[in-house]
């Protein structure tokens, strides 16, 4: 018999995923991104970095020591200071150089920053809420001309400055949000905050928020009660006398996931602020905001999933089993198939949604479908990515249930996208409340998608479904449904119009022909080969 080997010898291990290029290992994001040029030099580029082993140890050391409150000094004195470990804060800093927080507003483009997300997403999402935030707050901000002028120089700026100080003296700012209140909850009507005017267009707010994110910003955009009703303001950290504002920090979040960052309860106590927009126009100010901030949400959860998939491909090419890889047994190929197929989806989903968002100020049929499918589009893909991600964990075992794998970090994180900014109830009413404002734009989109999609499995059937659920205007227990079923139908046709046909084929007959069960019991088996060389290439 030959020598046994040594316990301490590595058999048949895995070795750790660093050092990949994130941009260039699969072909969906290059495809449906569109980018060519210089843009997708600089994808390429900063898929390379963000794939580097250096920096995949930043976003787990984030996550490895979150955030910790200070609310006073060894004498007493309020601080209402949040601690990062410098991780988080070198992350900030790369993130905000790759233009994150605010490429849009200094002539980039919405697919090319939507790429960028992706990818920086899928090395640690945390930190990407303060990006999001502060890439959305010009929106909102430009109700009000003067503070727009005032702010937005220091948000285009790519310099990011985490000192605790007044923003007039920083090169770069960053904005955060809080909007619910512990009686209400996503019914910001109900909150109890109120404003009073003390003039000039300044306020003194009073009364609290249940969850305040990214409290360390330098702004945040609030709602409360004014004369005139619930109303838009800006809070800064420190009022303009220098003083620090009155924010006071109740404690922080001990959330699931999202563990690198801080979300935070707080008190006001007579805390300065500005007026942005009209009184009693709160919630159509800011959602100029949350519209944005819908798209980040989207385009996160497809990285998530992106990053899980890669995981399992990776292991699934290195690990044997009974004598073979296990991408090479029949039942895990159709699985890892059956992923990189709604992995594709997503992708190709997420990035025809930021180019309509690219052609809002031109083209009004873009605009229409910009509005119409992103709550659709957050709803799905965000619903999508914390099952999917678990199918990811178990294709590697116990090695990926363990807290060394980068899996269970992706899982925890998987939730946030589709509670924030309007959990999946609330964005798939707001679809129904879009399409009841817009019935011919609403048609208009859906006949669009059939048409884009022509030919395939299920797209007829799928239409006249969608439109029949958004005409209904009676009760809205429908709403999921009309939902998903809107933006399958998109994913179809952006598959159609970006990809290749089999793809686009094979997507269809299980998504929209057949009812789709568990992953890996589709019938992928013509497309399989396809989908695992387009999902990893090496």
């Amino acid at each position: 018999m030959g020598e046994s080997p040594s316990t301490g010898e590595i058999l048949n291990q895995t070795p750790a995923f660093c050092d990949a290029n994130l941009a260039a290992i699969e072909a969906p994001l290059l495809a449906y991104s569109g980018l060519g040029g210089r843009e997708r030099t600089a994808l390429l580029a900063l898929g390379a970095a963000w794939g580097e082993a250096d920096r995949m140890a930043l976003g787990r050391l984030a996550n490895e020591n979150p955030p910790r409150l200070r609310t006073h000094d060894p004498q007493g004195r309020r601080l209402d200071l949040v601690e990062f470990h410098p991780a988080y804060h070198a992350l900030m800093s790369e993130s905000t150089t790759a233009g994150l927080s605010a490429s849009t507003w200094s002539g980039g483009s919405h697919v090319e920053r939507a790429a960028r997300l992706y990818l920086i997403s899928q090395v640690e999402a945390g930190h990407v809420c303060p990006m999001t935030m502060t890439h959305a707050a010009p929106a909102a901000l430009a109700a009000t001309p003067e503070l727009a002028k005032q702010w937005l120089p220091r948000i285009r700026s790519r310099h990011y400055d985490g000192r605790f100080a007044p923003f007039w003296e920083k090169s770069g700012v960053t904005l955060g949000m809080g909007m619910t209140e512990k009686q209400g909850g996503t019914d910001v009507r109900a909150n109890l905050t109120r404003a009073a005017a003390v003039g000039g267009g300044e306020y003194e707010i009073t009364g609290h928020k249940w969850f305040f994110s990214a409290p360390m910003s330098d702004a945040f955009l609030v709602l409360a009660q004014a004369e005139g009703g619930l109303s838009c303001f800006l809070m800064p950290r420190f009022r303009p006398d220098g003083a620090v504002n009155g924010l006071r920090f109740q404690r922080l979040k001990d959330k699931l996931g999202n563990r690198s960052n801080a979300s935070s309860e707080v008190e006001f106590e007579r805390a300065f602020a500005w007026g942005v927009g009209e009184e009693g126009r709160g919630v159509p100010t800011i959602i100029q905001m949350v519209q944005l901030t819908r798209l980040d949400c989207a385009v996160s959860s497809a990285g998530l999933m992106r990053l899980g998939l890669t995981l399992a491909l990776h292991h699934a090419r290195h690990r044997k089993v009974f004598g073979k890889r296990l991408v090479d047994h029949g039942a895990m190929r159709l699985l890892l198939a059956d992923l990189a197929l709604e992995a594709e989806a997503s992708t190709a989903l997420v990035m025809r949604l930021a180019r309509a968002f690219d052609g809002m100020a031109r083209d009004p049929a873009e605009a229409a479908r910009a509005r119409l499918l992103t709550p659709s589009v957050k709803f799905s893909v965000c619903k999508a990515a914390p099952g999917f991600i678990y199918e990811a964990m178990e294709a590697l075992g116990g090695n990926g249930y363990v807290e060394e794998s980068p899996l269970p970090r992706l899982y925890r994180e998987a939730p946030v996208n589709s509670i924030w900014e309007g959990t999946g109830a609330v964005v798939a009413l707001d679809l129904l409340r879009a399409a009841g404002r817009e019935p011919e734009a609403a048609q208009a989109l859906v006949e669009g998608l059939r048409d884009e999609a022509a030919g395939l499995p299920g797209v007829v059937e799928t239409a006249e479904e969608v439109l029949r659920l958004l005409s209904i205007r009676e009760g809205d227990a429908h709403a999921r449904r009309a939902a998903d079923r809107l933006s399958a139908l998109a994913a179809t046709a952006a598959l159609a119009k970006g990809g290749p046909a089999p793809v686009a084929e094979a997507y269809a007959r299980t998504r929209l022909a057949e009812r789709h069960g568990l992953y890996g019991t589709a019938e992928l088996e013509d497309v399989a080969g396809a989908l695992l060389e387009r999902a990893y290439q090496t």
